[in-house]
């Protein structure tokens, strides 16, 4: 990275010229980021702390919520700084900072889920081999993988877009640093490790979609073998939510990827990367929370543990 390069800065998209929207926009995001952080670090707490909840689905579960809570730490914060402050600069290293991580923790969480679409096939299918197949050690291993594999990504993206020259205007039609922004507004003819990340990228994704519709295949091929109708509804309201969050994340993520870079930011424009960046991390605490017996269970566990524990720590 030359000096010239390492003192450059960009200019991120401001949702509106005026100054009160700017800010009415900011304290909205402000909003949404707390309680979507809220909601991630207290299913990692209650996770870590329940011991009803020490399976591998709630292990899955509980680095989703870590990754969902790093992945909306790296975008909104920023955007939410230059609302309140009236300001649309970002800096080089912030910039390439950014394209780093969303690209990791992206890539990181599209594996994990993974992993959790498999974790309700083993019961349904192999029951008497699950605690064999998805034992401690095989959880950990799924999950340093899916950091080895966003890390991996998050380089290449990286590496190959700020090798390139911005030489012409700096100005963004997104509210954060991402590589289709970057690539617009490049001067350099020639992205060949962009071009190889983006084919390797396709190639993940198609191969997250066929291995997670390999396991739902599965799953409900033997739950429609059930002849219990309690069965058919315990394994769907199992699947639902997971299914819910795997196709947002991946259409919303494949649509800001594929659809052209515009020259200024239109409504569609902005609630496709809102869908993309924000919506999947927020949408994830309340739909494994809200339909889920044993999450309800360990709150209100937690709550009356704290509640027990205040009340006799002011006693004594």
């Amino acid at each position: 990275m030359t000096n010239h390069s390492a003192g450059m800065e960009f200019f991120l998209v401001a949702f509106s010229d005026t100054r009160e929207l700017q800010v009415l926009h900011g304290f909205l995001f402000l909003l949404i980021y707390l309680v979507t952080l809220m909601g991630n670090l207290l299913i990692i707490v209650l996770v870590t702390l329940d011991q009803c909840l020490h399976t591998s689905m709630y292990f899955f579960l509980k680095n989703l919520s870590l990754f969902d809570a790093c992945l909306i730490s790296i975008t909104l914060p920023k955007f939410i700084l230059n609302s309140l402050s009236h300001r649309n600069i970002i800096s080089f290293s912030e910039c390439m900072l950014q394209v780093l991580l969303v690209i990791h923790f992206g890539v990181s969480e599209l594996f994990l889920l993974i992993a959790m679409s498999y974790d309700p096939m083993w019961p349904s299918c192999h029951p008497l081999h699950y605690d064999v197949i998805m034992n401690r050690r095989v959880c950990v291993s799924m999950t340093a993988a899916s950091w080895f594999l966003g890390s991996i990504f998050g380089v290449l993206y990286s590496a190959g877009t700020f090798s390139l020259s911005f030489c012409g205007s700096r100005k963004f039609s997104q509210f954060f640093c991402d590589v289709p922004s970057l690539l617009k507004i490049s001067c350099s003819k020639a992205h060949v490790t962009i071009d190889i990340s983006e084919v390797i990228g396709v190639m993940y994704a198609f191969f997250s979609l066929l291995s997670i519709g390999f396991s739902y295949i599965c799953i409900f091929n033997t739950v429609l073998r059930m002849p219990s109708l309690q069965g058919w509804s315990k394994a769907f309201s199992t699947c639902t939510p997971h299914l819910i969050v795997v196709t947002t994340y991946i259409v919303t993520g494949t649509i800001a990827y594929l659809k052209p870079v515009p020259d200024s930011l239109h409504l569609v424009d902005f609630l496709v990367s809102v869908f993309y960046s924000v919506l999947p991390p927020s949408l994830n605490p309340i739909i494994y929370s809200l339909r889920n017996k044993e999450i309800k269970a360990a709150v209100r566990r937690f709550l009356w543990k704290l509640s027990h524990y205040t009340f006799y720590g002011e006693k004594q």
